[in-house]
């Protein structure tokens, strides 16, 4: 089986707990306005390579990963290949390799094909990275493209099934930092039982020259970088300190 693989970090450490192997695959339908890798999107673009393949070059590193690393799979959206990423980390598991997702569901739906082949993943997959972007129907289309009532009902059947998660949202200034949004968000997360942390990532300005590489409009231009008192307001609100997980410390607040 062969995947479009935009990108590989070999050392990566804002993906998951410890050391993890990142692979980066291409493609993704959502059009998020402050997204720092548009060049993902197509998914006509990125290196064809085998699972076999990737799976041999992360284990080239596996001793650097010790007890909690292992490998990361982002994008892009993960999910478009999915018969890839399911025997990648079917490879992984069968080396008792920790395995991660990281996601914004925006493919989830409880149709077949998808439901079974989702949940057949879901069995190979330790650990969910999910990014919420917004808790409001309309301001999620706006901010994406794409509504998110399918995004939150993932949320909802991985806490069902208990599958750990780390919930993740990004902080635009005037877009979605909203007390009331918080508010709704931190309520979401408090509904789930299975995360084990909660991330916010402070929205910033280094992916907008891709745009302009790209020649695709940005919209955000005038939006300014969140200083540290807005992201620790949001903390607060979010109470990202009540989820420890993994790493038995507070929600860390990530650069990425």
């Amino acid at each position: 089986m062969e995947g479009r693989i935009h990108s590989i970090e070999t050392f990566g450490s804002v993906d998951g707990p410890g050391v993890r192997f990142v692979v980066f695959l291409q493609g993704c339908l959502m059009r998020c306005r402050y997204c720092h890798n548009p060049e993902t999107w197509s998914g006509e673009a990125g290196e064809m390579m085998t699972a076999e393949e990737v799976f041999r070059r992360a284990l080239r590193y596996r001793t650097y990963w010790g007890e909690k690393g292992g490998i990361t799979v982002s994008g892009g959206e993960p999910m478009l290949q999915m018969e890839f990423l399911t025997e990648f980390f079917s490879l992984a598991k069968e080396k008792g390799i920790s395995t991660v997702l990281d996601t914004a569901g925006n493919p989830f739906t409880r149709e077949e094909p998808f439901f079974s082949r989702f949940q057949e993943l879901m069995e190979l997959t330790d650990l969910f990275l999910l990014d919420i972007k917004i808790m409001d129907g309309e301001k999620h289309r706006f901010l994406t493209g794409h509504g998110n009532g399918n995004i939150l009902d993932m949320a909802r059947f991985l806490s069902d099934r208990g599958k750990d998660v780390w919930l993740r949202h990004v902080l635009v200034p005037g877009l979605t930092d909203g007390e009331e949004d918080l508010r709704a968000l931190a309520e979401f997360a408090a509904s789930l039982k299975n995360v084990k942390r909660f991330e916010v990532l402070p929205y910033h300005t280094l992916g907008l020259f891709k745009w302009e590489k790209l020649g695709i409009p940005y919209t955000l231009k005038e939006v300014p970088v969140p200083a540290k008192e807005e992201v620790d307001r949001a903390c607060r609100i979010l109470r990202t300190e009540e989820y420890r997980g993994y790493l038995e410390q507070p929600g860390r607040v990530s650069e990425k």
